[in-house]
Parts: C-alpha cells; structure tokens; sequence
C-alpha cells in the first residue's frame, strides 16, 4: 500500500505540469497553415465572382473575373501586355535596386557614426514627413520627363522605409553586446559582421517588404506622367475609353506582383534568419 501511495504522489505533479504546458502553447496562433495567405485572395475572388454571377454588380463598372480574364488573354496574344509589364518591371527594377542601396549604406553609415548620424538622420526625417509624390513637379523640372524621374522617385519611395527600419534595428542592439565585442578585441570590420549585421537583420527585412510594396506603388501613379508603355499607361488609356476590364486587368497585376515580390522577402527572411523564433514562423 505505501508503495501504491508513492507512486501516486510522484505521477500526480508530472500530470499537472503536463497540463500547464498544454495550457501554455494553446497561447500560440498554432501551427502555420499551408498557402495561408492565398486564403484570403481566393475568398474575395470567389465572392467577386459570385455576385457576378448573381447580376449584383454592373458589369460596365466591375466586370466578372472571367471577363477580365478573357481581356487578359486578348492582351497578352496581340502583344500589348507582355510588352507592358516588362517595361513596368524594369522600371520598378531599376528603382529598387537605386533605394536599398542607398537605404541600406545610409542606416550603416548613421547607425554607426555619431557623426554620420547627425548629418543623415535629420535629412531623412525631414524627407520622410514630405509626400514622395509631392516631389513630381519638382523633380520634372530638374530631370524632364523622360524615364530618370520615375526612377528616383521610385528610389525615394524605396529607401525611406529601408533606412527608417535598419537604423531602428541598428539603435535597439544591446549595447551589452558592443562592450563585450570590446572585450574580445573584435575588429571594426569583425564587429559589423558578427554583431552588427545579425541584429540589423530583422529591421532590415521589415524595411525590405516596405519598399517591395512602395515601389509598385509608387509605379502605378509614375506610369500615368507621360508615359507611352506600362502597366500604369495602359490603365490610363483604357480609362479614356472607359475600359473598366482592362483597368481590373492592370490592378490585379500589379497586386499578383505585389503578393509574390512580398512572400519572396518572407522566404529568404526566414532562410536567412532560422535561429528567430517569433510567433510568425
């Protein structure tokens, strides 16, 4: 009998651990679904199509998705959006390309240097509070109308939100850290690569998924200033001739564009970065 009470005693407390653990991680969103993010785009296209179905919305304002997608085949066999979407994504290529680059070395250079700091930091926020778009006029007059202009505007667009992330995540590592890299006798360039680097990582990415979005964005107004190829051109010409089809054509293009370009950064952030353990992976 005293060994039965033993026993008891002992397996009674595993049992209520056990269960404060269950109860512990039913505090998680759980387990990450697959094409969980396909999920909401498919339910309103399954809604948009019903309501097509249903003649509740007039097709001369928001046609049915089969016609746009009939447009869209139209389109690409004579031509017209082949041509269109590699103009927009060398466009958007070009400028991405122009913004991280200069996101990412100014956040080193003023997260790095007090010196650096106080000359770029202010800049940037001075740059930040005024509408990117709002610059067009000017900087038609100071590089004409041609393609230079979209592409550092699409660079501004860009690369403010790059720095604002990567110079907060370069600010916020510990300083703990620094001093023990001190310690070790780390040098400038070992400091940037073993300490600097990692913990700039997740704001960096955070910045990168900004800009992705920013610059289709900021594409879609571009292509609209005297443009005669584009994504954005065509939209605009279809709405002189009241083509509502072909404008739903360009806009879920551009959303297609927008979706892939943002789960390519999600993929590579979680390649680059497996040690994070976060509520999103």
């Amino acid at each position: 009998m005293t060994a039965v009470t033993t026993t008891t005693a002992v397996v009674a407390p595993a049992a209520g651990e056990l269960s404060q653990v269950r109860r512990r991680r039913r505090l998680s969103p759980g387990r990450r679904l697959p094409a969980a993010r396909l999920a909401g785009p498919l339910t309103l296209l399954a809604v948009w199509a019903a309501a097509s179905a249903a003649e509740a919305l007039d097709p001369s304002a928001i046609p049915a998705p089969w016609t746009v997608l009939r447009t869209a085949g139209h389109l690409w066999t004579d031509g017209t959006l082949p041509t269109d979407v590699l103009t927009s994504l060398q466009r958007a290529g070009y400028g991405f390309a122009i913004g991280l680059t200069a996101g990412v070395v100014l956040a080193l250079v003023s997260g790095l240097s007090r010196a650096g700091e106080a000359l770029i930091d202010g800049t940037v926020q001075l740059n930040r509070a005024i509408p990117t778009l709002g610059l067009i006029p000017l900087f038609i007059l100071w590089l004409g109308i041609g393609e230079t202009f979209k592409i550092a505007i699409i660079a501004i667009v860009v690369y403010v939100p790059i720095y604002l992330n990567t110079h907060a995540a370069l600010s916020g590592i510990d300083s703990r850290f620094v001093e023990l890299a001190e310690v070790q006798g780390l040098s400038r360039l070992a400091f940037v690569r073993q300490v600097v680097v990692p913990g700039a990582l997740p704001g960096f990415f955070v910045g990168l998924r900004l800009g992705v979005t920013g610059s289709w964005v900021g594409l879609v107004v571009l292509e609209q200033i005297n443009a005669t190829s584009g994504l954005g051109y065509m939209m605009f010409q279809a709405q002189n001739y009241g083509q509502s089809d072909v404008i739903l054509v360009g806009l879920l293009i551009y959303g297609v564009f927008g979706l892939v370009s943002d789960s390519v950064v999600r993929l590579v952030e979680r390649r680059v970065l497996p040690w994070r353990r976060t509520l999103g992976n």
